[in-house]
């Protein structure tokens, strides 16, 4: 991997000076950055990708695997709740919570809300995810479904979260925040903890930038400033890395009133 990510940074480099702004904060190693790119790339899923949601922001696309999937949790709600009253069409209860609203966007008789956010510690207006878990389903072991955006506050929780919880998930839809900052030294280590953590029990095999926020660009290598990434729990098949064009068929974007950000090729094949 890392005589690869080599080979990528010498393909991709224009500039051997980072922006001033680097020179203060602290540049993290281009091909650190490449290298974890690199390990997500999205692999292609046996089943085939379906889109839930609605054709703009708040829709998704995952794996056609939602049998035996009885529960899922999508912290982070804000005004939108189609994504989740398509879920519950299908039978499944689905727990949102989300301390800045009052309620999901519309009723539904599966849905059951907590009005707190999902955080790193517990108090009245935060939970942790594994506690919000076993408030809501118990000692119930069967697999979930977790949709999360929650506006960069989805590191401190999957830091935090155990083992158990991530590993009950089969499916993870994960909105990443703030990704142009994997070049601040600072911030690097903890982005390369999340994914290492997500990718010892799950496959990417989804990836759609958001095209709200535009992308940053150094040393040649671009990367979007929100991305959605769907994680597979790796005991689910999949053949081999998407080879595939991007967008994805059935991809959208997320304001319909500008461009659909196209994925730049470092994340979107093997190179």
């Amino acid at each position: 991997m890392q005589e690869l990510a080599g080979k990528i940074v010498r393909r991709f480099h224009r500039s051997p000076v980072a922006p001033m702004f680097y020179r203060s904060v602290g540049k993290t190693d281009t091909g650190a950055v490449v290298e974890l790119i690199l390990s997500l790339r999205a692999k292609m899923p046996v089943k085939p990708l379906i889109r839930i949601g609605p054709d703009q922001d708040g829709g998704y696309l995952l794996p056609d695997d939602l049998d035996g999937i009885r529960y899922a949790f999508s912290p982070g709600i804000a005004y939108e709740s189609r994504f989740e009253a398509a879920l519950a069409d299908m039978g499944i209860h689905v727990f949102m919570a989300d301390f800045s609203v009052d309620g999901p966007a519309v009723a539904n008789e599966r849905f059951t809300f907590l009005k707190k956010f999902i955080g790193s510690y517990n108090s009245a207006t935060h939970i942790t995810l594994d506690d919000w878990i076993e408030s809501c389903i118990g000692a119930d072991t069967s697999d979930l479904l977790l949709q999360m955006d929650i506006e960069g506050a989805e590191y401190e929780v999957l830091l935090n979260c155990s083992d158990r919880a991530i590993n009950q998930f089969r499916i993870i839809v994960l909105e990443v925040h703030q990704m142009g900052r994997l070049f601040e030294r600072s911030q690097f280590p903890i982005f390369q903890a999340v994914f290492r953590r997500l990718l010892r029990t799950h496959n990417v095999v989804h990836i759609h930038p958001n095209n709200y926020c535009g992308a940053v660009e150094i040393d040649g290598v671009t990367i979007p400033h929100i991305m959605e990434l769907t994680f597979y729990r790796n005991d689910r098949p999949v053949e081999g890395f998407f080879l595939g064009k991007y967008p994805h068929p059935l991809d959208r974007p997320n304001k319909s009133n500008k461009p659909e950000m196209v994925l730049p090729d470092i994340w979107a094949r093997e190179p």
